[in-house]
């Protein structure tokens, strides 16, 4: 099979043959349809994120279809089309996992990092963290749900029942969340790179009744803010932004260190919290949500061979929304 390896951080992603994986006892091997390009992809490569184990084959918003099951596996048939997304196990016994916080436990794993992931013909996956996917979105339109979507829901669940939702960084997961916040009536405002008219307009069209530059004043007081670009420097801007009670949400598992900052602009029972991986659960709960409302990924194709060039256009910021490679 065809496979994007990274050999070393740092380094551009090598094309390789490789002998297609063969299922455990709770894995299923998936023909891989549709891969999802994530900035979490882009911090691995570049080595934001220490490696944990090398080579390794990237890539965690994964549609595929089953092509064999392991012995334990009961619950999927072969053909079926599942997904797989940036939690790829956990213990299952520690006190985070009795809890149903999984994404916690301190042996998870993580697929395209300490597993092999997407940017492949093929892949294993452990059925117990697979998804099935809406039956409404194709397989380029779903890819981008399983991390964008699902870490995106994540942190919008953690802002409860904020009305007016400040989203810091215009990308794949906030173009998703400004759809669904929309379409459950609340008001979306969109903060993006000074300068960056382009966005901007794309979050208006998307929804959202106000965008501008980070660091400016929007026009009301936010009840919660969203952040997905990995700048500690917007946590301040945030804060200053969101009303007395408010939640800023640090969505990244990667971000430049937050500058210090007046007490008075944390002050009035503001929150500031960080989003973990994900659950099982959030699937469960995402993937409902996304078969009710309509979600329009705005993806970009590129073919496997290609993962150099899309990991490029997402670092420059050359496309609106998601990559998507597809085999």
């Amino acid at each position: 099979m065809l496979a994007m390896l990274l050999d070393q951080p740092g380094a551009p992603l090598r094309a390789a043959q490789l002998p297609v994986p063969q299922p455990g006892p709770w894995q299923v091997l998936l023909r891989v349809s549709a891969c999802g390009v994530c900035r979490t992809d882009l911090h691995i490569v570049d080595g934001e994120l220490p490696p944990h184990h090398s080579p390794v084959i990237p890539g965690h918003e994964v549609v595929g279809r089953v092509v064999a099951c392991g012995q334990q596996v009961h619950d999927y048939a072969i053909g079926e089309r599942v997904g797989v997304a940036w939690l790829g196990a956990s213990c299952g016994t520690c006190p985070y996992c009795a809890r149903h916080t999984e994404n916690l436990c301190d042996a998870a794993r993580f697929t395209g990092y300490d597993l092999d992931g997407g940017y492949a013909q093929y892949m294993v996956a452990d059925a117990r963290y697979i998804f099935r996917l809406p039956a409404r979105y194709d397989d380029v339109a779903v890819a981008p749900l399983l991390c964008a979507g699902l870490i995106g829901y994540r942190a919008y669940a953690m802002a409860g029942d904020a009305q007016r939702i400040g989203l810091y960084g215009f990308g794949a997961a906030a173009h998703l969340l400004a759809q669904l916040a929309s379409q459950q009536g609340r008001q979306v405002y969109a903060f993006t790179r000074p300068g960056d008219e382009r966005s901007q307009r794309f979050a208006r069209a998307l929804g959202a009744v106000w965008a501008g530059a980070a660091g400016e004043t929007p026009p009301a007081e936010l009840d919660a803010a969203l952040l997905f670009a990995p700048d500690g420097a917007l946590v301040p801007q945030a804060l200053h932004a969101v009303r007395k009670g408010g939640t800023v949400v640090c969505a990244g598992i990667h971000m430049s260190d937050i500058p210090s900052f007046p007490y008075h602009l944390l002050w009035g029972e503001r929150a500031i919290r960080s989003v973990a991986n994900l659950t099982r659960a959030d699937g469960e709960q995402f993937f409902a949500l996304a078969q009710q409302y309509r979600l329009d990924a705005s993806t970009t194709t590129f073919p496997l061979r290609e993962a150099n060039a899309a990991l490029a256009a997402l670092r420059a910021g050359a496309f609106d929304g998601a990559a998507v490679l597809v085999p």
